[in-house]
């Protein structure tokens, strides 16, 4: 068997370039850790695709390992496509997010496959968008989305422009990992064998995108009586900086203050420790900006312009950050309420999509407008699959993850952060109309429907010992849970490990539901080395059973 010293040896010895060879004798020098946990495995293409620290070895983002997966991607559809086949490609402003688009369009084209490649960065939605617009077989989002600025990634997408779920997944995943050596990837044209078209996308998918999200507003009245609502935006040095404002403007909005350090694209997200939006630290600059000029409201995009952050103003005037699961029910209701107002909820075909540690008030708030609410795995890609199976059937309203991620309407099949973005400004239009802020409605909402309240709390552990210790954690969880949650006898405990049981795919996540209905879950995260723990408790003592829940599991 080898050692990840011979695979590193192996890279020394082989067809890679010199740069490449330096830097691994470098580490070979300088750093045994490092070497080890660059060499000791091959970087996963999971489920959903690649995401990892960029640098040399196997284990690492880089070209080499780049090219591979996107052989495999090539070989899989080779052999199960049927004419030409085509796929969409865009990328963020993370460093070598560029360079892996273009080598992936490369080994694509020079597998007889034609690609659609953005001229420039762009969205993760616009890239599922145009998937759909130009009839393509599949794409590819070259991103870690929020990940810190070391990470790079690596999605992939399918025809109906959501990220690829059972079997497809499954089989693709099952075909990169065949390719056991970079040489076996076509990174140049091979003599006598057809070279594919690589044909740029710009400005004209930007129009369609943009006509198509902006004719999903639903209170145009609303906005314009309130056109002057004052916006902070801020990009964090991604890709939203291009699209989102333009929409805004597009539904109506012509107040909208930028945050000048931050709008230029810098994969090393200068202005940050992390380019996300969850992090309360990185919205400090938009919050200092809304300080200043005195706005109503912080909009902040990740790096790939998926994911939302908000902060509005409280009774007392002062910005707070609200959770994606605050976000996400102060918005459904709106638009549920939206809907009922305008009779599109009469044929009772409209349903909702919450992922499974999303918070229970989403649930609560759809059965009281007697709308279907379904329940899936965490990731985006299962709202879309839903959206998938129920084409023809039903029609898709809304849906949401906790980590930020929402979508309204069929046109995008990920989550979108200038969809979120124009309806959490219209909401605010139209909560003024009823005399109230945002911060306001999501009081509202609490007093209808009872105070829930969620957490996420992450622990990290990094490395090969991290990922062992997680998976050891997972299973202690599994041999001995917990009695009791928050003062609680345990009720239930539901393990998506059996999907016999649960309904859904397998996944490696835990949740504990107590019997006064709170509810714990737990799962390694997929792109990152941490293992996550979701506390959701309702009732008046919400605040307290979180400290509780926290202090049990995590102290």
């Amino acid at each position: 068997m080898k050692t990840y010293k011979d695979v590193a040896k192996s890279w020394l010895e082989g067809n890679f370039d010199a740069q490449t060879k330096a830097e691994v004798k470098h580490l070979m020098e300088t750093d045994e850790t490092a070497l080890e946990d660059a060499f000791y495995r091959t970087l996963e293409f999971g489920t959903g695709g690649l995401r990892g620290t960029m640098g040399v070895g196997t284990n690492r983002m880089n070209k080499y390992t780049v090219g591979m997966a996107t052989q495999g991607l090539a070989n899989y559809i080779k052999q199960h496509v049927k004419g030409e086949a085509s796929v969409c490609i865009s990328y963020d402003a993370r460093n070598n997010s560029e360079l892996f688009a273009k080598i992936s369009a490369d080994v694509l084209s020079n597998n007889g496959i034609k690609v659609y490649l953005f001229d420039a960065l762009r969205p993760t939605p616009e890239l599922s968008y145009s998937i759909r617009m130009k009839k393509a077989t599949a794409g590819i989002m070259v991103t870690a989305s929020h990940n810190p600025k070391e990470y790079n990634g690596y999605k992939v997408f399918w025809s109906d422009g959501g990220q690829i779920t059972a079997p497809v997944d499954k089989d693709i995943v099952a075909e990169v990992n065949k390719i056991g050596d970079p040489a076996e990837v076509r990174f140049e044209p091979r003599p006598g064998e057809p070279v594919a078209k690589i044909e740029m996308m710009g400005a004209e998918v930007d129009e369609c995108y943009l006509r198509d999200i902006t004719s999903l507003a639903l209170s145009p009245e609303a906005v314009k009586k309130h056109n002057d609502l004052k916006i902070v935006y801020t990009p964090l040095h991604g890709c939203g900086v291009k699209l989102m404002p333009e929409a805004l403007r597009r539904i109506g909005f012509n107040n909208i203050i930028h945050v000048p350090e931050q709008d230029i694209n810098d994969g090393n997200f200068p202005t940050v420790v992390s380019p996300n939006p969850e992090e309360p630290a990185a919205m400090k600059m938009a919050l200092e900006k809304a300080d200043e000029v005195k706005a109503d409201l912080v909009l902040a995009t990740d790096p790939d312009a998926d994911r939302l952050g908000i902060a509005v103003r409280d009774n007392e005037g002062k910005m707070v950050q609200l959770t994606g699961n605050q976000t996400w029910s102060f918005l459904t209701y709106y638009v549920l309420k939206r809907w009922e107002e305008l009779g599109k909820l009469k044929d009772g075909k409209g349903y909702v999509v919450k992922t499974i540690v999303t918070s229970e008030l989403i649930a609560a708030i759809c059965e009281s407008f007697g709308v279907k609410c379904y329940n899936v795995l965490t990731g985006f890609k299962y709202v879309a699959e839903v959206v998938k199976r129920n084409e023809g059937k039903g029609v898709f309203i809304c849906g949401g993850e906790e980590s930020y991620g929402f979508n309204l309407g069929e046109f995008v099949r990920d989550k979108c952060a200038q969809v979120a973005g124009i309806m959490v400004a219209e909401c605010a239009a139209w909560a003024a109309e009823q005399g109230l802020t945002l911060y306001q409605l999501l009081q509202e909402v609490y007093k209808k429907y009872g105070l829930y309240v969620e957490k996420m709390v992450y622990i990290v552990r990094k490395g090969k010992s991290g990922a062992e210790e997680i998976q050891k954690i997972m299973a202690d969880y599994r041999a001995n849970p917990p009695k009791e949650i928050a003062g609680s006898p345990l009720a239930k405990v539901i393990d998506y490990n059996k999907p016999e049981e649960t309904g859904l795919p397998k996944s490696n996540v835990l949740q504990f539901f107590n019997e006064a209905g709170d509810v714990v879950s737990v799962r390694p995260s997929g792109t990152e080395p941490k293992i996550k723990f979701y506390f959701g408790a309702k009732g008046n003592d919400a605040p307290r059973k979180i400290e509780l829940l926290k202090a049990q599991f995590v102290s």
